[in-house]
């Protein structure tokens, strides 16, 4: 946890932890990237700010991690619906 400076008083910040749908580690959501599935079923990934409504996954920033979701097809089991190779190869991108 993060301590913020604020007069005399000392207050602790909380740091945000989620699962990775692949390794099941508890990172902190920065390390993450979030896919999500808008109520009109559309797949966006949110790595703004991790608040896009919908149901989302997060996975760890990692490219073997992505090719695992990939293969396994773990974001379709998730999200319920079929993922497009677009989006993995957009994420991919979106590490390197």
């Amino acid at each position: 946890m993060v301590k913020e400076e604020r007069g005399k008083n000392m207050k602790i910040k909380k740091i945000p932890m989620r699962s990775c749908v692949i390794t099941h580690e508890k990172c902190e959501k920065k390390d993450l990237i979030r896919v999500v599935r808008t109520s009109e079923g559309n797949i966006i990934i949110d790595d703004e700010k991790g608040k896009a409504n919908g149901r989302g996954a997060y996975l760890k920033k990692d490219i073997e991690v992505i090719k695992k979701a990939q293969k396994s097809k773990i974001l379709d089991r998730v999200l319920e619906v079929e993922i497009p190779e677009s989006i993995y190869e957009e994420l991919i991108l979106k590490l390197k």
